[in-house]
């Protein structure tokens, strides 16, 4: 396949690791657990199966992860891409109300809305609600998928609607354990 030009222009500017959530001083907690998925390894390709709506299936990939610590009222999952050519990381799934009793989810429990019963899902940087997979411009490189896990000591309290600001507002001071996946995914 030809080398898209605009992928390729674009190919040195990301937005970076350094603006994930994850890396917000505010946010930091110890990674008391664990978190993994039978779909890929850590730092692996995301199967093209979990690839974006216009391209592929667009199914969130399964997710399990040990237990979180004690007090645990409510867990948070935030996918982003920090590779993506923008100032701020292209946020893929955004999802609160993930019952800390649970194991994991199962493939496809992060579609809006949910199959599975408690989740709520926020509007990500992408402007819908639910998982949007890998969707990289074509000869940009490969991109990360970062799933990162948050324990909080209370739930977040947000109704229908919300966003990222929202939801770090309501996670500040609240994280008592965190938990990382990475995967990647390029489109060549």
């Amino acid at each position: 396949m030809p080398v898209n030009p605009l992928g390729h222009a674009l190919r040195h500017r990301h937005a970076g690791h350094h603006t994930l959530v994850w890396a917000r001083p505010d946010l930091q907690a110890p990674e008391t657990f664990t978190l993994t998925s039978p779909a890929f390894d850590h730092g692996t390709p995301i199967p093209a199966r979990h690839r974006g709506r216009i391209f592929g299936t667009n199914l969130s990939p399964a997710l399990a992860w040990t237990p979180p610590p004690a007090g645990t009222a409510e867990l948070v999952l935030i996918v982003q891409d920090p590779d993506a050519p923008l100032r701020t990381p292209a946020t893929h799934a955004l999802t609160l109300g993930i019952d800390p009793a649970l194991t994991g989810i199962p493939e496809g429990a992060l579609a809006h809305p949910s199959p599975l019963d408690g989740l709520t899902h926020g509007k990500g940087g992408l402007g819908r609600r639910g998982w949007s997979g890998p969707m990289p411009p074509r000869s940009h490189g490969p991109h990360s998928y970062v799933f990162q896990l948050f324990a909080l000591d209370r739930r977040t309290g947000l109704g229908e609607g919300f966003g990222l600001g929202e939801v770090l507002e309501a996670m500040t001071g609240h994280v008592v354990a965190r938990a990382r996946l990475d995967g990647t995914y390029e489109n060549r």
